[in-house]
Parts: C-alpha cells; sequence; structure tokens
C-alpha cells in the first residue's frame, strides 16, 4: 500500500534513539533544551517550549493568552479537530469560520463574517503549509493563535510561520515534516509567555527539585519543594523524542527538497487533465511547507476508492468542524468548507515514496480520468 503521508526516518534517528536510552534518561531533560534551542534558532524564533503533542500545544496557546472564560475565539472549520478541543478546554467558545476555496486557507472576510461583541482571539492555520495571508487578519487586532503544524518550514514574506501571531504551534508527530515521533510545542512574540509555558507543562511547577538542587544561585534547604504557580496538566516532552527531532532539524532542508519535488512533479502531471483542480503556489516572497497535496476533482469518492483498490491510500484533511453535533452549529452553512468536503483529497505526499510510486499515483489518477500516461 502506498501511504498518503509518512516520514523518514534513518540510521542517524535510531542511534540517537539507542544514545538516549543508554544513558538511562530518556524522559525530560538536557536533550529537550537543546532541540528548543536549535529549533528557535533555526526558524529565527525569539523564544520556544516543547510539549507532548502539537494537541497540546495548541491548548496551552489558548491558555497562554488568558482569555476572558467563556468569550469565543474564531476557528476555520476546514482543519483539525485538535483547534476546537483545545479552545474548549480553555473554557472558551470556538466559532467556525470558512475558509478560501481555492487556498483552503482562512481570509479576513471570512474573520470578520464571524465577529461579535464576544470574540477574543483568532486562531488561524496554515493548510498544507500553504502561508495564511496573515497581516490583514492581524490588523482586526485581536490577539492571534496560529496553527503551524504543518507549516514548520514554510515562511510568510521572510517570517517563519508559527512566529508571525500572538502565540504559534507547531507538531511533530509521526507524520510531520519534522517529526520527533511524537511532540509539539509553542512560540510567543512575548518571550515571558515561553517562561510560563515551560512553568505550566510541568503541572505548574516552577522549577524541579533537581534543577532546585543543582541550581547555580545556591541549593535551598529543602531543594524538594517546590512552589506550584497555576493549576495544569503535564505535558512534558522525553529526551527520546528530542533526541530524534535535532536529526531531523538537521536533515529539514533535505526532507523538504524530495517533498518539494514530488509537489511540482504531480502540478506539471496532472496540469492537463481539466477535472483536476491543483492546489496554489505559494505567493511571491513566501515560502510553502509541503505538508499535503490536496486536489479538488468531481466524483472524489469513486477516484478514491479506484486509488485504494489500486494500492494507493488517499484521505481528505479535513473534515468541517461545523458539521460535527458536539459543537452545537450544524446549522450554519460555511459553503467552502462544505465544498471541499465532497471534492478535496489528499494524495500521497511524503519524503519516504520512490520515484516509481508517485508515476503509479499519477498514472491510476490519469486512468480514472480517461487521460494516456504523458510523453
Amino acid at each position: 500500500m502506498i501511504s498518503v503521508f509518512g516520514s523518514d526516518l534513518g540510521e542517524r534517528e535510531i542511534e540517537a534513539v539507542a544514545t538516549c536510552m543508554r544513558s538511562q534518561w530518556p524522559g525530560f531533560g538536557k536533550l529537550v533544551e537543546q532541540f528548543e534551542q536549535a529549533f528557535a534558532a533555526r526558524l529565527g524564533l525569539p523564544a520556544f517550549a516543547m510539549v507532548d503533542s502539537g494537541s497540546n500545544a495548541l491548548f496551552l496557546a489558548a491558555r497562554l493568552l488568558d482569555l476572558p472564560p467563556g468569550s469565543e475565539v474564531i476557528v476555520p472549520s476546514f482543519t483539525w479537530v485538535s483547534c476546537a478541543q483545545a479552545v474548549l478546554m480553555a473554557n472558551l467558545q470556538p466559532v467556525f469560520c470558512d475558509v478560501d476555496l481555492d487556498t483552503m486557507n482562512v481570509r479576513r472576510e471570512h474573520v470578520e463574517a464571524c465577529l461579535s461583541p464576544r470574540t477574543a482571539a483568532v486562531m488561524v492555520v496554515h493548510y498544507s503549509g500553504l502561508p495564511v495571508d496573515l497581516d490583514p487578519i492581524v490588523d482586526l487586532g485581536l490577539p492571534v493563535i496560529e496553527d503551524a503544524a504543518h507549516a514548520v518550514n514554510a515562511k510568510s514574506r521572510g517570517r517563519a510561520c508559527g512566529g508571525i501571531g500572538d502565540v504559534g504551534i507547531y507538531s511533530f508527530d509521526a507524520v510531520k515534516n519534522l517529526t520527533a515521533g511524537e511532540g509539539g510545542g509553542v512560540t510567543a512574540r512575548d518571550p515571558g509567555r515561553i517562561a510560563r509555558a515551560k512553568q505550566l507543562r510541568y503541572c505548574g511547577i516552577g522549577k524541579s527539585g533537581f534543577d532546585a538542587a543543582t541550581s547555580r544561585q545556591g541549593q535551598p534547604q529543602r531543594w524538594w519543594e517546590y512552589e506550584i504557580r497555576e493549576p495544569f496538566i503535564k505535558m512534558l516532552p522525553t529526551n527520546i523524542a528530542a533526541a530524534i527531532g535535532l536529526v531531523q532539524l538537521e536533515r529539514l532542508e533535505a526532507l523538504q527538497s524530495r517533498r518539494r519535488e514530488i509537489w511540482q512533479t504531480y502540478q506539471h502531471e496532472l496540469a492537463d487533465i481539466p477535472e483536476v483542480i491543483r492546489p496554489q503556489e505559494a505567493e511571491p516572497g513566501d515560502q510553502h511547507g509541503y505538508f499535503t497535496y490536496c486536489i479538488r476533482v468531481p466524483r472524489r469518492d469513486e477516484l478514491a476508492r479506484a486509488m485504494l483498490a489500486e494500492g494507493i491510500y488517499t484521505t481528505l484533511r479535513y473534515h468541517p468542524l461545523h458539521l460535527n453535533r458536539l459543537y452545537g452549529q450544524t446549522d450554519r452553512r460555511l459553503p467552502n468548507s462544505e465544498r471541499l468536503n465532497e471534492e478535496a483529497i489528499s494524495i500521497p505526499l511524503h519524503p519516504r515514496l520512490t520515484d516509481a510510486e508517485v508515476t503509479t499515483v499519477i498514472g491510476s489518477i490519469r486512468k480514472f480520468f480517461g487521460r494516456s500516461p504523458r510523453e
């Protein structure tokens, strides 16, 4: 089966994990700090705090804004469920907005259509790694949570996606552009928020007993006693995840180069099929993240079944959230998100794909729409 998503892990990552295991400290430790520093430097971020998942990073980001309980956060409907769940878990109310049909990203007009006196913040998602046109949304004057789970290597006008809004998050799960097996993290324009994030992620404890005992500021009499700054859950990352992440960070340019190569091959080989609406490229001055290659087609479900029969797994990322009964907004009409739900499909794109597999994917789509292989 040709997988739709995937990562590329090699001997260097395996050895990094083995070294970590031999150290007898696989949990939270110094490798996490090393990854945080390297990641922030690579993206040009003022500070970065790693946590155990991108979903928890979203929850942490919502908490860091200290929004009034019960206030509204505008969230694109066409995104992963964690975006809405994080808002709810922070005792806030998600209000779903539509997205642009061509970019699958939220635009300012979609946000404006959902503004109310209770609106306290906006969440944006760089879908597939294509940068959102963020400045017009920032100009609304509301705090912005920037979901860059697809966009770890993407840039908007030279700025790292994730580092433009008030708080930004990243994901390092098993299929992301940079994987740590599982993991995520937050950044913020205000470094004080990251200092607070590093306290919150350890159940709100200011400093661990070991750190207190080995502090250069002198040993307290009872270093095992700690101060709890505020209530929060534990979301510590591990040295194992950080060890993988450090190697992946060094390999990121090569991994992205392979993703870009496959993307460009699809763009060229599918260009003569009028039924296939290909994804948009990044605007001049921006840099795409190439997380997923999502096309729009008629008879989408038939195409998905035909490709599956040929050993090619496809999927849709994502099912519009406003259509889920949990959120109580099923009576809303968000036409672009609902159209994407019927037409959009992600085809295989990840750095482990072989040229032969890419050719097989293209051939399957061309055959379905009655096109012979291109010369």
